[in-house]
């Protein structure tokens, strides 16, 4: 690859402004040379305050851009599919953001359709990057809890005031997302268990609507098994009294709790001693998901978030909400 790779963003809405947006321009290697956003004004306004050179209010002249080497595509997931393969046609690298699509069948078109042109394709599970899961991951690793038997996820919380209020929202859209609040917070949860645990390999839920405030799904639960024969059980509602968010991975001779969302210290319980530690996320928190980027096109690395490993989650997904 060159030394520069310029990119353009597909859906420069409020994902990009903190999140992940400055994260391509602090990357070393990396620059935004063109932003697109339906509202032609507002990509206008976006672009000025980046100082980003070009913007668009049709995805197809940011693709066809001769400048742009690579996409970012942070629209809503329903359109996830039409613009990667659009990108994909055009030779283009690309980033999507997560969940990959809203379903198992069109993860594989995408992930296919990169596969066949020989293109780096990554989806924005940064927290398979973020140091401080990084850091638990290698307690797993070295077996500071012993020999890993179970992991569970306990994660609720209560309607909020949109929802109450029943105003569209496309989060809880079944058209859009099946899940609702599961398919943009659980997969990111669920993704980061495989890159700690390995793939799962068998897997089933139950998912319902339990307060008929919106059409998507608003309680789900699951179990399932990890190829490292790790068993997994989890259940998320989105109309619960209390706010939680829990995970614990037992082991044969200790535990680790962590938050998947929230910013809480990591405890590590063993026979013999009790620990805790606390690693800051970075301001813009897509920061090392995106340097990792970098790094894999160069060669450094293999990403730890790619179409290949959101497919697979993609399905774990479907699997749960009984798709497929």
């Amino acid at each position: 690859m060159g030394n520069l790779i310029r990119w353009g963003i597909i859906g420069c809405g409020q994902v990009t402004e903190v999140k992940s947006g400055p994260a391509y321009k602090q990357v070393e290697g990396f620059e935004i040379i063109a932003v697109m956003r339906r509202n032609l004004s507002l990509a206008k306004n976006y672009a000025e305050r980046h100082q980003i050179e070009s913007f668009y209010n049709n995805a197809d002249e940011l693709i066809e851009n001769e400048k742009v080497d690579a996409v970012y595509i942070a629209t809503p997931p329903d359109t996830h599919e039409y613009y990667a393969l659009k990108v994909a046609e055009a030779g283009k690298i690309c980033c999507i953001e997560k969940p990959m699509a809203p379903g198992y069948k069109a993860c594989r078109s995408i992930k296919n359709a990169f596969d066949q042109k020989g293109l780096p394709l990554f989806v924005a599970y940064y927290r398979r990057s973020l140091p401080r899961f990084e850091k638990i991951k290698a307690v797993l690793d070295d077996q500071t809890i012993g020999e890993l038997r179970h992991i569970s996820w306990r994660f609720s919380k209560p309607a909020s005031e949109i929802d109450a209020s029943k105003d569209y929202n496309w989060r809880t859209d079944s058209k859009i997302a099946h899940g609702g609040y599961f398919d943009d917070l659980a997969s990111h949860g669920l993704d980061l268990f495989i890159h700690l645990l390995g793939d799962i390999v068998e897997v089933s839920g139950i998912s319902i609507n339990q307060q008929h405030l919106y059409s998507a799904r608003d309680a789900v639960s699951a179990s399932w098994l990890h190829q490292t024969a790790v068993t997994g059980s989890g259940y998320w509602n989105f109309g619960a009294f209390e706010k939680r968010d829990s995970v614990e991975i037992i082991g044969s001779q200790g535990k680790i709790s962590f938050s998947v969302f929230e910013e809480k210290p990591v405890e590590v319980i063993t026979n013999e001693a009790y620990d805790t530690f606390f690693i800051d996320n970075p301001k813009h928190i897509q920061f090392y998901h995106v340097a990792n980027m970098k790094k894999a096109l160069e060669g450094g690395m293999v990403h730890p978030s790619t179409g290949t490993t959101a497919t697979h989650t993609s399905w774990v997904m479907d699997k749960i909400l009984g798709k497929i």
